[in-house]
C-alpha cells in the first residue's frame, strides 16, 4: 500500500508539472501574487492614458476581462440553481448580459485609478485549490488604502491545453462581489415568480442604462 500512494504521488506531480500548474501551494500562491500584481499594472496602464476615447477603453477593459476572469464560471456561480432552470437560449442571454453590465459598470471605476498603486499585503492558500491575494489600492498621501482581496484560481480549460490563472471574486472591504450579485440576483428572479425571464428583463435595463450615461 505504501508504494502505491508514492506511485499515485509521483504520477499526480508529474502531470501537475506536465500540465504547467504549481505541484507546491506556496509556488501556487506565489504565481498567484504575480499574476495579480502584473495585471494590476497592465489594467491601469491600459485604461488610464490622457484623452483616451471610451469606446477604446471599454474595448481594452473587455479583453482584459475575458482574458483574466473566468467569466463563464463566474456567471454560472452567481445564477446559482436557476442556471439549471435557464434554457440555452436564456443561459446564452445572461452571459451575455453578464459581460456587459461589469464591463460599462467597472470600465470607468479603473480609469480612476490613475496615479494609484497596487500593493499586495499576503497570499493564503484555501483548501478549495483557490488563492486568496489580499491587496491594497494605495492613492494619494492621505487617502486611506482601498483594501481588495482576489479568488485566484487555475482555469484547466485554457486553449493553451496548459492551465492559466483566472480570477474567479472580487472583494471589496470584505464584501464578496460574485456573493452579492448572487443573492441580488437570486431576490430578482423570485419577484418575478421564479422565472429567469424576469431577471433577463431587469438587466437588460441596466445596461441600456449605464450605455446611455457613457
Amino acid at each position: 500500500m505504501p508504494r502505491r500512494r508514492e506511485f499515485l504521488t509521483a504520477c499526480v506531480a508529474l502531470a501537475l508539472a506536465v500540465s504547467g500548474f504549481p505541484a507546491r501551494a506556496d509556488e501556487f500562491a506565489e504565481g498567484a501574487q504575480r499574476f495579480i500584481e502584473s495585471l494590476a499594472d497592465r489594467t491601469i496602464a491600459a485604461l488610464t492614458v490622457p484623452d483616451l476615447p471610451r469606446p477604446r477603453r471599454v474595448a481594452r477593459f473587455r479583453a482584459l476581462f475575458n482574458d483574466h476572469f473566468a467569466v463563464q464560471a463566474i456567471a454560472q456561480w452567481v445564477l446559482g440553481r436557476y442556471w439549471r432552470q435557464a434554457t440555452a437560449a436564456e443561459r446564452t442571454e445572461f452571459l451575455a448580459l453578464f459581460e456587459d453590465l461589469l464591463v460599462a459598470t467597472y470600465v470607468d471605476r479603473f480609469a480612476r485609478y490613475a496615479g494609484m498603486r497596487l500593493s499586495v499585503t499576503r497570499t493564503v492558500t484555501k483548501g478549495t485549490g483557490d488563492v486568496i491575494v489580499s491587496s491594497q489600492i494605495i492613492g494619494r498621501d492621505g487617502e486611506t488604502p482601498l483594501p481588495v482581496d482576489w479568488r485566484v484560481r487555475v482555469d484547466w480549460r485554457a486553449r493553451t491545453g496548459a492551465g492559466q490563472y483566472k480570477i474567479t471574486d472580487v472583494m471589496v472591504k470584505g464584501v464578496s462581489i460574485s456573493q452579492t450579485q448572487r443573492s441580488e440576483f437570486a431576490s430578482v428572479i423570485r419577484e418575478n415568480g421564479g422565472k429567469v425571464e424576469g431577471l433577463l428583463a431587469e438587466l437588460r435595463k441596466r445596461v441600456k442604462k449605464v450605455r446611455r450615461h457613457a
